[in-house]
Parts: C-alpha cells; sequence; structure tokens
C-alpha cells in the first residue's frame, strides 16, 4: 500500500495530484500554467443540461416547521456554492426574486442535488421537470434518449405499446435465454415519470438503462399521467375511518394519523381527474350501538413515494414540498379562493393580450 498524504513542494508535474490555495474563481477545465509558457489543455467537455426544474420557497400551510433554511437568499447561498462544483449545473434567476431556475443533465442529477439540500435541512418546493428545448436551423429541437431495455418476453408487449405512446422509436430487439432486450430512441420528456409506471408493468423484473443521444425535431404531444390526484378539502390528521371509505376506489400516499392540509395530494385517483375528498373525518359517537356495528377497518398499505418519484408523479399544476423529515406533494392553488383568484387573473391576461394584439391589427 502506498504511502497517503500531504506535503509542501515547489513544482509539480504532469500526473501529480495537487492541492493549490489562494486562488479565487478556479473552475474545474481550468490550466494552471507556467507564466513563461502559458499553453491551455483542452479541457473536458461537459455535457448540457436537459432537464430543468423551478426551485422555490415553501409556500405550504407547513413552511418552516421541520426545516432550518427557507428563505430565498438560504436557496440562492446554497445553490451558489454548489455551482462551484457540480459542473454540469446551471441556475438562473427569474422574475421572482422566490424562484430559481435550475437545469441539470437528467432527473436523478436534480433529485441527488435535491437530498442532499433536504439532509442539510433546507426546505424548498420544486416543480415538474420540463426539457430545455432548442433552436436548430430555425426548427424546434428536443433531447432523445438511447434506452436500452431488459425484460422477460413476457413483458416485452406492454413495454413496446407504453413506450409507444410515449413516441418511442424501436431500433432493435435480441432474445437471449428468457429475456429480451430491446433498444428505443426515446424523447426525454417521454421518459419523465415512466421508470415507476415500467417497475409495476414488469413486476420488478425489467432493468432500464438510458443515455443522451442528440437532439432531435420536437416528437409532438404526449401523454403523461394517466390518473388524477385526490385532494385534500380539509386540514386535519388523516383517520383510518375515512380513509377505509375511500381505498376501494384509490391509491393512499400517506398513513393514518399523518397531518395534511387544504391543497395536499394525499393519493391517486383511478379515474383521470381529480378528486376532492376528506380524509380528516372521524367517526361520530353515540350513547347506544347494536353489536356488531362496528365494522373492522382494515386499510391497505399506502404508497409512499421517494423523492425521485413524486418528481416523475406531479403534473404542471402540482408541486412537491421537500423537507428534512417529509416529502408531500400539493396543488399549486391550494384553497378555492386561490383557484378562483388564478382564473380570473389569467383570464384577465388573456382579456389584455387580445387587446393590444387588435391595437396592433
Amino acid at each position: 500500500m502506498g504511502w497517503v498524504g500531504s506535503i509542501e513542494v515547489e513544482e509539480a508535474h504532469a500526473g501529480d495530484i495537487v492541492a493549490v490555495a489562494g486562488l479565487e474563481d478556479v473552475d474545474i477545465g481550468d490550466t494552471l500554467a507556467d507564466p513563461e509558457n502559458p499553453i491551455k489543455i483542452t479541457g473536458v467537455t461537459v455535457e448540457e443540461p436537459r432537464i430543468s426544474m423551478n426551485f422555490m420557497v415553501n409556500t405550504s400551510p407547513f413552511a418552516g416547521l421541520e426545516g432550518k433554511y427557507v428563505t430565498s437568499r438560504n436557496l440562492g447561498d446554497r445553490l451558489s456554492r454548489e455551482l462551484k462544483a457540480n459542473v454540469g449545473l446551471r441556475v438562473e434567476i427569474t422574475d421572482s426574486t422566490d424562484i430559481f431556475r435550475v437545469s441539470g443533465r437528467g432527473e436523478l442529477h436534480l433529485g441527488i442535488l435535491l437530498e442532499n439540500m433536504r439532509r442539510e435541512s433546507y426546505e424548498l418546493m420544486v416543480s415538474k421537470p420540463q426539457v430545455i428545448l432548442k433552436k436548430i436551423d430555425d426548427v424546434v429541437c428536443e433531447p432523445i434518449e438511447h434506452v436500452i431495455i431488459d425484460v422477460p418476453e413476457e413483458y416485452v408487449g406492454i413495454v413496446i405499446e407504453k413506450l409507444g405512446k410515449r413516441k418511442a422509436e424501436m431500433k432493435n430487439m435480441i432474445t437471449f435465454k428468457d429475456y429480451t432486450r430491446v433498444e428505443f430512441y426515446v424523447p426525454s420528456r417521454g421518459l419523465i415519470g415512466y421508470r415507476a409506471e415500467f417497475m409495476t408493468d414488469t413486476r420488478g423484473t425489467g432493468i432500464l438503462h438510458h443515455n443522451y443521444h442528440s437532439y432531435e425535431p420536437y416528437k409532438g404531444d404526449i401523454v403523461q399521467r394517466q390518473r388524477g390526484a385526490l385532494v385534500a378539502m380539509e386540514a386535519g390528521t388523516a383517520s383510518a375511518y375515512a380513509m377505509f371509505k375511500l381505498q376501494e376506489r384509490t391509491v393512499f400516499f400517506i398513513a393514518p394519523t399523518t397531518k395534511v392540509y387544504e391543497g395536499m395530494v394525499v393519493g391517486e385517483n383511478t379515474r383521470s381527474n381529480d378528486m376532492g375528498v376528506n380524509v380528516t373525518k372521524t367517526k361520530q359517537l353515540s350513547n347506544m350501538r347494536s353489536s356488531g356495528a362496528d365494522e373492522a377497518i382494515r386499510l391497505e398499505p399506502p404508497r409512499i413515494l421517494t423523492l425521485e418519484q413524486a418528481i416523475e408523479w406531479i403534473t404542471d399544476d402540482e408541486f412537491v414540498e421537500v423537507t428534512p423529515e417529509s416529502i408531500r406533494m400539493r396543488k399549486r392553488h391550494l384553497t378555492e379562493a386561490d383557484k378562483k383568484s388564478a382564473r380570473l387573473a389569467a383570464k384577465a391576461a388573456a382579456t389584455e393580450a387580445e387587446r393590444l394584439e387588435n391595437e396592433q391589427a
């Protein structure tokens, strides 16, 4: 075993591992050269970001209860520090001082940053991931992923069917023993939210790997989530009694005794529409009960989503609330009053845009 340690030296040669102090604004890829012979070495090409998300100050009713760093200044300082070492990351300031547009090479890249931040006691909200589009020769293009999937033969059909709906283009299929390897070119946005669906469809036996391939012309609209959300209608503590009445047609993301607020997403509907539910309802007590009046409450185990699964699951009108202790999903507009105000604001903006267009005409 070689010696491990550090010593001070006057000079270093190619191949030496050194630490340099006293220089500011030194980034990965920079060349430290002899002043008498300043020749720059070709830097390592860093993959450009393809996915972006909005990092926002948490505005839910539970804001500030679990995290230590919750302000926009805290978020801005943390992201600035991350930029010094994370060369694949980009951070943009938006029109709002409470929102930062963060771009990375994929959901996993940004998910790791979020997980590190929540472990450091940061509290924030994030929006649904969006792909970064580019104009190439006046044509709008989007990132395409090279996807390699290994699945048992009986699941090949469902995988091809589901990816076909996500604008996938199959390139190759090879069968070996009991498994089949299928290769696709899939738009990056077509893979958002697909991994959890893939694991369900293949009963956990499939293997999915993907990496960036190229930018190609925009493939058109892609249908994302097929099921709606269960949205809490009242604030309080979730009760087993209320959840038992709803579990036949829903899948819950929370367990009984979980504290909820109005507008919080508590589960998944079996249909495509969102449904408001009261999960805080409790049984009314009375002085007289007949024997056998109480039915046994047996709840199915909730599907507790990880951070990555929650980010994949949400749609454009939902946020993921990330705190050191919890991962919650919520609607953009929590209350009916908020929704009404948003509709009126959107209507006023549309009317103003139409007026300006008529004036220009």
